[in-house]
């Protein structure tokens, strides 16, 4: 194994492009981040997270900087070898809440604003998430798995003798879901609602009880209840896309519901003025996957209505303006992400524009906006604007301006397309670094997973690694994406993998048109839903040189009983013992006797999501077929990878396997 590794990596080296300098594999480890932007209530500063590697540890860190937002007095808050996360102010803008685990876990900590002091308000079992500072600033409300104790049968064995090493007890799951990806077996429990004290901090109080999950929450404006969201129905675990708002009194009660709508209602946001609640749900189609919709009602849960809806996507990062006039939202549309404004009356309204992804997006009290912007060429960076004058938007903070300087990056261009039903889909080509025309040049179709999601036009280091080392790069939405509305979401309703095939094999297509593009070097890849759909096209054609499969669904059949969720049930019409065959005929295993493209498997061999059996299913299936192939298994990761050195590490294996079979490349030294 050490052996075929090492030949592997070997055959990357000589990719290194000869003429402008691209982003090498090492720059992966310079790269920062920037994020979870908070704006004071006052909208002179700014925080917000800087994440970078630590390469001792193999890790991501994380910590909090300030900065003035006229962009003056960048300052460092909390330096340290740990992760520092979601910052948010007091509402007075005295103090900050944040989370962060340099004691050895997760806990809930305060910094005073004046003299950066900091207390740890927690000393908790599990994590705390979600904090949010009660209206008056005396409490911090969060949420927090409670363990269930109470055993579901138990047993009594014979006393053990001291000294015996007996085996560790059996586990007993009698829960529908056991497991998580990224936490791996989660113990019986539930998910609550707890406040503690923001000054002296101490035992939490729960507010939410029974055995029931809860979710997202806001204060009411007399900081005396709660809007949770939650399902407290009889046979709460086998109901998906019902939860409800419930309103709970802090000091102790019974809860009201306040909503009774088929189909979920989540995310409740009380109006800065208290007389109002926006919430975000839909009525529930049995569509395979919903676009959300916005809600009102008032505070006492009356007068309930629709905002607004047909979005393109769901909305996101949503907050009340703040004289309660109507919400700020994020919408992504076509690869691009914008603040948008909806009015109490009437309907949305752009705020910004432009060819970027906007997210994050934090408000003040005074009209002020921060949030984090990338574009193709420019990785994420801490922005400020005001809300009156969207288009003056200030750079604040850029943290891979030193990294990027003095190398060059792919250009990129837009590209739309129909499928042969007429279905128009976009997509984006990368030109490799030093593109010369009248040469041709080998091209990757990366396709994106979900695959309810959205590729964009933010700034991505493994494209432009491929194009430093010569390679175009294809990227596109096919039908099943987010950003064009429920109907093209639909697209794939109870069909996939299905015309999404379709979409990518036109924007295949319209690439070579362009003329530079060498048919007779295509490679395609792509990971979990995007895994699926790479296993999938090797086995209904041959056109493609070589294929990385990373991630897959291999075989429905298997796959929906042994995820970490019960979700996936709901692509198919029917359970897989009441119809067996569309769970075949959906499957990328029922078509590899027709795979003759040499194809790459890699997977985590801690994945949940998508459980590493799936792809050595796949690798073996296609070993018997004397398919060029190889399983690359990733120690210790889950559904995507979490070490700096496996992310470097699965793009040089995509770049050696594409390497090893690609036609006419040049000799040393060209």
């Amino acid at each position: 194994m050490k052996r075929m590794l090492l030949t592997i990596v070997f055959l990357a080296l000589p990719l290194t492009a000869q003429g402008p300098k691209g982003l090498g594999p090492e720059t992966i480890f310079e790269m920062e981040t920037v994020g979870s932007p908070a704006i004071s209530p006052d909208g002179s500063q700014v925080v917000f997270t800087r994440g970078w590697v630590d390469k001792m540890k193999d890790q991501g860190r994380s910590n909090l900087w300030i900065i003035d937002r006229n962009g003056d007095r960048l300052r460092e808050l909390t330096p340290g070898n740990w992760r520092d996360s979601s910052p948010v102010w007091s509402p007075d803008g005295k103090r900050l809440a944040f989370l962060s685990d340099r004691d050895g876990s997760t806990q809930i900590h305060v910094m005073w604003a004046d003299t950066r002091e900091v207390a740890q308000l927690t000393r908790l079992e599990r994590s705390p998430s979600n904090i949010k500072w009660s209206p008056d600033g005396r409490q911090i409300g969060f949420t927090m798995r409670l363990m269930d104790k109470e055993p579901a049968i138990s047993i009594k064995l014979p006393e053990r003798p001291e000294g015996a090493q007996w085996a560790k007890p059996a586990v007993v799951v009698d829960r529908l879901s056991w497991a998580s990806d990224g936490v791996g077996p989660v113990p019986k429990g539930y998910m609550h609602v707890f406040v503690v004290d923001a000054v002296t901090g101490g035992t939490p109080r729960q507010v939410t009880s029974g055995k029931y999950n809860h979710g997202s929450f806001d204060w009411s404006a007399d900081g005396k209840s709660l809007y949770v969201s939650g399902i407290r129905k009889p046979d709460a675990e086998y109901l998906r896309n019902d939860s409800e708002i419930y309103l709970f009194p802090v000091e102790g009660g019974e809860p009201r519901t306040l909503t009774q709508r088929r189909g979920p209602d989540a995310n409740p946001m009380v109006s800065p003025n208290g007389k109002l609640v926006a919430y975000a749900g839909y009525d529930d189609q049995m569509f395979t996957f919903h676009l959300q919709s916005l809600y009102l009602m008032e505070a006492s849960g009356a007068d309930q209505k629709l905002l607004a809806g047909g979005f393109p996507s769901s909305p996101s990062q949503i907050e009340w303006a703040p004289d309660s006039s109507g919400l700020y939202y994020v919408m992504q549309e076509r690869g691009e992400a914008q603040l948008y404004f909806l009015p109490l009356s009437g309907g949305p309204k752009r705020v910004t524009s432009g060819p970027h992804l906007l997210t994050s997006v934090s408000l003040s009290q005074k009209g002020n906006a921060a949030a984090v912007r990338t574009s193709f060429h420019e990785p994420g960076v801490l922005v400020t604007f005001d809300l009156k004058s969207p288009d003056q938007m200030k750079t604040l903070v850029d943290v891979n301006s030193d990294v990027l300087q003095g190398r060059a990056l792919g250009e990129v261009e837009e590209l739309w397309f129909s499928a042969p039903d007429g279905v128009k889909s976009q997509g984006w080509l990368i030109k490799p670094v030093g593109f010369e025309a009248g040469k041709k040049y080998p091209m990757v179709l990366y396709i994106h997973g979900g695959p309810w999601s959205m590729y964009n036009v933010g700034f991505n280091w493994a494209w432009q690694n491929f194009a430093a080392n010569g390679y175009a790069v294809l990227y596109t939405n096919p039908r099943g994406s987010t950003g064009y509305g429920q109907e093209f979401v639909n697209g794939i309703q109870y069909s996939y993998p299905g015309k999404d095939y379709d979409d990518l094999m036109a924007g295949v297509d319209e690439a070579l048109k362009k003329g530079w593009i060498d048919e007779k070097n295509l490679f395609v890849c792509g990971g979990s839903g995007g895994g699926v759909l790479t296993a999938w096209i090797v086995g209904h054609t041959d056109r493609f040189r070589a294929a990385v499969s990373m991630r897959p669904v291999i075989n429905w059949h298997s796959f929906v009983g042994t995820t970490d969720g019960v979700n996936w049930y709901d692509q198919f019409r029917k359970k897989p013992w009441e119809d067996p065959m569309e769970y075949a005929l959906r499957s990328p295993l029922h078509y590899v006797g027709n795979v003759k493209t040499p194809t790459m498997v890699m997977t985590g061999e801690a994945d949940l999501r998508t459980p590493m059996t799936q792809s050595e299913e796949y690798y073996r299936a296609l070993k018997l077929r004397k398919v060029d192939t190889v399983l690359v298994r990733m120690p210790d990761e889950f559904h995507g990878w979490r070490r700096p050195t496996h992310q470097l590490a699965q793009q040089l294996y995509l770049l050696a396997w594409f390497e090893k079979y690609r036609t006419g490349k040049p000799e040393k030294g060209e």
